[in-house]
C-alpha cells in the first residue's frame, strides 16, 4: 500500500459552525463549502481525516456516547454527498477536566501530535505531503509538531489575531479557498 497524503480537518469551526461544546445533532450546522472541498481532495486521492479535541467529555458536559451519536450522524451526511471520511480521531481529555480519569495531560490533545501520528500509522499517510486545516493555533502547532507539510488556518471558527496568523503556512477565509 503506497503512502498517500491526507487532508486533516479539525471539526468545530472548520467542518461545522463553532458552538461551544457541541454534541447535539440539532445544533450542528455544516460550514459552507465543506462538502465541495472534501470532494475535491477525495477526487485528488487524499485521505480525509478528522482530528478533534473534545474537552467537553472531560469536563462532563457530554459523554462518549453523545460524541459517537453526533459523529455517526455527521459521517452519514458526508456519505450522502458521496464523501468518505477515512477516519475520525478525537481527544476526550483535558488537564482541567471534571472527570478524574480524563483530566490528564495526554499526547493526543492538540497542540500535541498524537492524533495525527496515530492516523499516519493507521492509514499509511505521507505526512509531509499532507495538509491540516484548523481554526486555532493549537491545530497549527499540532500539524507542525507532526511534520505535516502544510498547516492552514481558517477564519471560520475562533477569532484570530495577527500573531495567530503568522503561525500558519497559509490563512484562508473559507474552505472553498483550498480548491483554487
Amino acid at each position: 500500500m503506497k503512502n498517500t497524503p491526507a487532508l486533516f480537518l479539525d471539526r468545530d469551526g472548520v467542518i461545522n459552525k463553532e458552538k461551544n461544546y457541541l454534541y447535539k445533532i440539532e445544533d450542528f450546522e455544516f460550514i459552507d463549502g465543506v462538502f465541495e472541498t472534501c470532494r475535491y481532495f477525495q477526487n485528488n486521492s487524499y485521505k480525509l481525516v478528522i482530528v478533534t479535541n473534545q474537552a467537553g467529555i472531560a469536563r462532563g458536559y457530554y459523554n462518549e456516547q453523545d460524541f459517537t451519536t453526533l459523529n455517526d450522524w455527521m459521517l452519514k451526511e458526508f456519505k450522502k454527498q458521496q464523501i468518505i471520511i477515512d477516519a475520525v480521531y478525537h481527544c476526550p481529555h483535558h488537564p482541567e477536566g471534571n472527570l478524574p480519569a480524563l483530566a490528564i495531560d495526554c499526547e493526543c490533545r492538540k497542540p500535541k501530535p498524537g492524533m495525527l501520528l496515530q492516523a499516519k500509522s493507521d492509514l499509511n499517510i505521507c505526512i509531509k505531503n499532507s495538509i491540516l486545516v484548523g481554526d486555532k493555533v493549537s491545530d497549527i502547532l499540532a500539524g507542525k509538531n507532526a511534520g505535516i507539510g502544510t498547516s492552514i488556518l481558517i477564519e471560520t471558527g475562533h477569532g484570530l489575531d495577527a500573531s495567530d496568523k503568522l503561525m500558519a503556512d497559509k490563512v484562508v477565509k473559507s474552505l472553498k479557498d483550498l480548491c483554487k
